[in-house]
């Protein structure tokens, strides 16, 4: 799958159906949350040892839709108009950017953009503030902004999506559809280096656009392991690659499209990413953690509201993985296999091999956080 391809078909789920993302999302916002202790240190450091600034740059990569959209932005936002009044400066205006690749549901973001500056009028007003939101269709994998614009990037769950599935891997890696434990070692090398360039190319254009001292937190859907096929980030595919291969075998699926079929992903470890921040040398690492959070996004209990409305609680937890897998992966499959029951039917198997698995293992995904600052001297 190309540079082209992916940008076409990468994309979640998109509106408020069954199978959206914005309606399977919780994982991703479990995931944000446990962040926030990191995205607020680096916002408060930013803020604290910068000049009073009329406007504060704040932009969010790989937004996505749904709740999720708004969500790190709208903590930023509370956290720096909190600091000032601290600090007896007058609140910054606020500038966000939304970015994600040009399939995103844009639409349903902008829709919730009312409610979001509502949610803030009373400090905006308070403080003598604006809040203004836009949206920027295109990859991360180019510059986005305008050089020395931004003082804040956030990401969340969105860099481990690599810009192309890597070259020359298509015949060595058949019946996988992502690393395994059975790829060759060629197949994990040219997943590395494909994210090793991506990885660098994103750090380059950021260095241009953010300002000096200047504050990003990305957070990867990773591994602790420095094994590539490591289970701990590996197996959800592998065990898509199991449903797929069970529908091929009975002729439901074209073996040779399956045979084709590779997710254009990288899940990396906090060493790999360190060291690429550290090969192109813009930014200054503050912070790399790593934590954890269960493949059930329900596995702690409680719901969560949706558009003010109490979504109910499913216990089923094949169910909710694969509806979170389906909100993420189906323009993939959808793409390579078409539409209609035949989607339905992979995560029909999908959801019983996963409950399975999930009644005699423990099911966590790994996530790296990484807090960097821009160094002065670029």
């Amino acid at each position: 799958m190309t540079i082209e391809e992916v940008s076409e078909v990468l994309h979640m789920n998109g509106g408020m159906g069954e199978t959206s993302y914005a309606m399977n999302s919780l994982v991703q916002k479990k995931v944000i949350l446990m962040t926030k202790p990191i995205t607020e240190e680096a916002i408060a450091k930013l803020y604290s040892t910068t000049l009073p600034i009329r406007s504060l740059a704040i932009a969010d990569l790989g937004c996505s839709s749904g709740p999720n959209a708004l969500l790190a932005v709208s903590e930023l936002i509370t956290a720096v108009t909190e600091l000032s009044g601290e600090l007896g400066r007058k609140a910054p205006e606020f500038q966000v950017f939304l970015n994600d690749l040009p399939g995103n549901d844009f639409n349903t973001i902008f829709r919730s953009v009312q409610r979001f500056q509502e949610k803030h009028l009373n400090n905006l007003k308070k403080n003598d503030q604006t809040l203004f939101v836009n949206g920027v269709p295109g990859s991360f994998y180019g510059r986005l902004f305008a050089a020395d614009s931004l003082h804040f990037v956030h990401s969340s769950y969105s860099l481990q999506w690599l810009s192309q599935v890597p070259d020359g891997i298509v015949e060595e890696n058949k019946g996988n559809i992502y690393m395994a434990g059975n790829s060759p070692p060629r197949v994990l090398e040219a997943y590395y280096a494909q994210f090793q360039r991506d990885f660098s190319l994103f750090l380059r254009c950021r260095a241009a656009e953010v300002v000096a001292g200047g504050r990003m937190v990305l957070t990867f859907l990773g591994r602790r392991s420095e094994e590539a096929s490591s289970k701990e980030c590996c197996y959800i595919w592998e065990l898509m690659s199991m449903a797929l291969n069970q529908m091929a075998s009975e002729g439901l699926i074209d073996q040779k499209k399956l045979d084709g079929f590779n997710i254009p992903q990288y899940t990396p470890s906090p060493l790999e990413v360190e060291a690429e921040v550290l090969k192109e040398g813009s930014f200054a690492v503050d912070r790399l953690a790593v934590s954890k959070v269960s493949w059930d996004s329900y596995a702690d209990g409680g719901g969560e509201l949706i558009n003010g409305r109490s979504r109910e609680v499913r216990r089923d937890g094949g169910y909710n993985v694969a509806n979170c897998m389906r909100a993420v992966a189906e323009p993939l499959l959808v793409s390579q296999f078409g539409p209609g029951e035949v989607i339905d039917e992979v995560f029909r198997r999908y959801r019983a091999i996963v409950t399975e698995r999930m009644a005699e293992e423990k099911t966590e995904f790994v996530n790296v956080i990484v807090s960097l600052t821009k160094s002065r001297l670029c």
